[in-house]
């Protein structure tokens, strides 16, 4: 097993993280990867290695990975990836 594994510690110190420092990120995530066009604000509320899960307004979303995470340092090459693979003109106006 990876020694940084991907557990609740990792989870919350991640969502806190992606909450403070890359709400266009999240925002992006719940646009692209969630369909949601028209929403008032976005957070982060958890992840593991299937899926992360966002709560969009009132709603709570799940976005899948393509595939089952390894450990933290899996989670940001994801979420990074995921991220470039946006369309640059796709986001909030």
């Amino acid at each position: 097993m990876a020694s940084n594994q991907l557990d609740s510690a990792s989870s919350n110190r991640i969502c806190n993280h992606m909450n403070k420092d890359h709400q266009d990120a999240i925002n992006k995530y719940v646009i692209h990867y969630g369909g949601i066009k028209e929403f008032k604000e976005a957070s982060m509320i958890s992840i593991n290695t299937k899926f992360m899960e966002l709560k969009v307004d009132n709603n709570v979303i799940q976005i899948n990975f393509e595939h089952e995470l390894l450990d933290s340092r899996d989670a940001h090459q994801t979420l990074v990836s995921m991220m470039k693979s946006i369309p640059n003109n796709e986001g909030r106006e």
